[in-house]
């Protein structure tokens, strides 16, 4: 668990150098990570400084002076409340969720691969989604489980205008995002218990000419969990040996796949209707 609040807005200090910082595509700094009093202070250029106590189970931030409370709740449970939940020693990903036959079907990749699409596109169609990013996975008796995260979906606006049917509940729109965030409910439905994790699907970038699926070594899943985790202590070698231990012991679970598919919304439901054939004969 993590308690956030939101404190009074003030202008961002000047600070010394981070030790690590999360660039946008154009090389502008989107995210940079400071260390403060045992704990962190996350810094999103001109919008907002979010303090993570030294445990992470508190947050709180002080927004730019004209930064909305939509664009710090977004902030939060997009960026923020992945990387706190790492701290605590949960394996955070950058994943979509969606449960089929009781079972959860995770979809890892890179933005724009498709992972929150796939969600929508699935919780549209009957089923229901845990998560549209910041997997959180949990090791059980058998396997590991996937817990539940925030009840909503954020999509590009191509997406939107291909799956979200008009009068879908939506959160207040952000201006530093162009993605829309819908709300769970009757049309996207969610699911918010823990689920066991059933199938891992990597998402390669469209480049197929058909629907392709190719299982992947536990040493080719553990470079794929890896590079999309969410990791706040980078710097704390016993946190990281810890975070490479439990990746491993994910990764050589014979359920990763490789997933490749033509990025054509005409043919989600036949890429769908894939998924679910596919999953149902490897548990088989």
């Amino acid at each position: 668990m993590v308690d956030f609040d939101i404190a009074a807005a003030r202008p961002q200090a000047p600070l010394p150098a981070p030790f690590h910082t999360w660039a946008l595509p154009d090389g502008a700094p989107w995210t940079d990570f400071h260390r403060e009093h045992g704990g962190y202070l996350l810094r999103f250029p001109g919008l907002a400084d979010f303090h993570v106590s030294a445990d992470a189970k508190r947050v709180t931030c002080h927004p730019v002076p004209g930064t909305s409370d939509a664009v710090v709740q977004h902030l939060h449970l997009n960026q923020v409340l992945p990387l706190a939940l790492s701290k605590q020693g949960s394996l955070v990903f950058h994943a979509s969720a969606v449960v089929v036959d009781g079972g959860a079907i995770a979809f890892v990749g890179e933005s724009g691969r498709g992972k929150s699409t796939l969600a929508a596109s699935f919780a549209i169609d009957g089923y229901r989604f845990l998560t549209d990013d910041g997997l959180v996975v949990e090791p059980a008796d058998r396997g590991h489980v996937v817990l539940p995260s925030h009840p909503s979906i954020r999509l590009w606006q191509d997406s939107e205008e291909a799956l979200i049917a008009p009068g879908t509940a939506m959160a207040p729109a952000v201006d530093y995002t162009p993605k829309a965030r819908f709300l769970a409910g009757d049309r996207l439905r969610f699911c918010d218990e823990r689920r066991p994790l059933r199938r891992v699907y990597f998402l390669g970038d469209g480049g197929m000419p058909d629907i392709a699926f190719r299982q992947l070594s536990g040493a080719d899943a553990m470079i794929e969990w890896v590079r999309h985790s969410f990791l706040l202590a980078v710097e704390e070698k016993p946190r990281l040996a810890s975070h490479f231990d439990q990746v491993a012991k994910l990764a050589n679970e014979p359920i990763h796949f490789a997933l490749d598919y033509p990025r054509r919304y005409e043919d989600l439901a036949r890429v769908r209707a894939a998924i679910v054939e596919h999953a149902r004969k490897a548990s088989g």
